[in-house]
């Protein structure tokens, strides 16, 4: 039998590039594994405009999981990318297009339905966001990788690759099927030391939602790039069940 593939959906400022040191070893143990760029991100960046919206990255994923006719999906989703997988979970099997095997979200958002990214963040986020967008052309420029609990060559890598994020997506909500989406077998990997302040509610929320399977690595907020053998075996035993 087959084993299911893996989509991999980047957060704010990233690519497809930030999954790099987990894609051999997910393709090694025989899975299928595709790695999406946003619109607007990595190198995708020159597609950037103030027009990108939620929907925008929702359909990027949607269109690649139709043009590679893929099903029983592993969908797995970094930060803000947790966002888009909901959106676009619920449009799949809207569509009938595609089923899915399981839900992951890595140190990610989980909305409810109706809520947008930013929603659970606190007024002062939320005014320090909106302000830099406001100065960097609709576009939210990248946090100092110290953020997420990078030094050194790791800290320089994302500090080199990172571009700034449209700010479309950041106060639009997210409409979906709240049952279609809780009938999903759904996974949350914490990354908490350090801790993304703007991930807090999320930790608190999956704890208390249920359906959510709750692992932690003892690391920052980019786990790809910081413990990424770590990340693949959740991954691995995730997919496999």
């Amino acid at each position: 039998m087959s084993l299911p593939p893996i989509v991999l959906v980047h957060g704010a400022w990233g690519g497809a590039w930030i999954w790099r040191r987990v894609l051999g070893p997910l393709r090694a143990a025989g899975h299928e594994v595709h790695a999406v760029t946003l619109t607007g991100d990595g190198e995708r960046a020159h597609l950037r405009h103030p027009g990108i919206t939620l929907q925008t990255h929702i359909a990027d994923v949607v269109g690649l999981v139709e043009a590679e006719e893929l099903d029983d999906i592993v969908l797995v989703g970094h930060s803000y990318g947790g966002m888009v997988i909901t959106g676009a979970a619920d449009r799949l099997l809207g569509r009938g297009t595609a089923s899915l095997r399981h839900l992951v979200y890595v140190d990610a958002m989980v909305p409810l339905p109706g809520e947008g990214w930013g929603d659970k963040h606190s007024a002062e986020v939320v005014a320090a966001r909106t302000e830099a967008a406001r100065a960097n052309n609709h576009a939210l420029p990248p946090p100092d990788p110290a953020d997420f609990g990078l030094a050194g060559a790791d800290s320089d890598w994302l500090q080199r690759r990172q571009v700034p994020h449209p700010f479309g997506p950041y106060r639009e909500p997210l409409d979906f099927d709240g049952a279609r989406w809780a009938a999903i077998p759904r996974s949350f990997i914490d990354c908490n030391q350090p801790a993304y302040p703007t991930i807090d509610a999320m930790r608190k929320r999956v704890r208390e939602l249920p359906g959510f399977d709750v692992v932690e690595i003892a690391t920052g907020h980019c786990p790809m790039v910081s413990e990424p053998q770590a990340l693949v075996r959740h991954l691995l035993a995730m997919a496999a069940r």
